[in-house]
């Protein structure tokens, strides 16, 4: 009877610790997503980053056309010249749409690593910010809202306007 009595009291302490470690533990949420996308800077990287895009694809379209005008006449003249010319033309055709392919490949992979290289701070900035502001606030945990993030239920407190006027927007 008093093993009985020691284990009731027992077992209503443990209870009674962990709700008590549950009410303290502080959980707050953010749309990572939104919060990037407000962000000034992540506005000012992505003009960048088009303004490449769009090189690329200007030269990439020039050297396209440039392509498709030779095939054109040589394909026209081919009756007119002699079958080394057309051998030398067809290599040099072939040549070029090497070319447009080594050029395609390598604008995607500079733009990937310009793209991982102008979102890596604005990134980082971001995190810190969540961070201090999490701390300032006493949040144990901060999850991100944004769809995929992991978060089934948000209905903790929502950082998102701390976090942008930390940010200074």
């Amino acid at each position: 009877m008093k093993q009985m009595k020691s284990l009731l009291i027992a077992a209503l302490l443990l209870v009674g610790i962990s709700q008590t470690v549950s009410a303290q533990t502080k959980v707050a949420h953010i749309n990572v997503n939104e919060l990037m996308a407000a962000m000034p800077d992540m506005k000012t990287a992505n003009a960048q980053l088009e303004k490449l895009t769009k090189t690329y694809d200007t030269d990439y379209n020039a050297m396209v056309t440039e392509f498709r005008n030779k095939v054109a006449q040589y394909e026209k003249e081919a009756a007119t010249v002699t079958e080394a010319v057309n051998e030398t033309r067809s290599k040099e055709v072939q040549d070029m749409q090497k070319r447009i392919q080594e050029y395609q490949q390598s604008a995607s992979k500079e733009l990937q690593q310009k793209q991982e290289d102008t979102y890596k701070p604005i990134i980082e900035k971001a995190k810190a910010a969540i961070q201090k502001v999490a701390k300032a606030k006493g949040y144990q945990y901060v999850l991100d809202s944004s769809s995929g993030g992991g978060v089934l239920v948000s209905d903790g407190p929502d950082l998102t306007v701390d976090v942008k006027k930390e940010l200074g927007f």
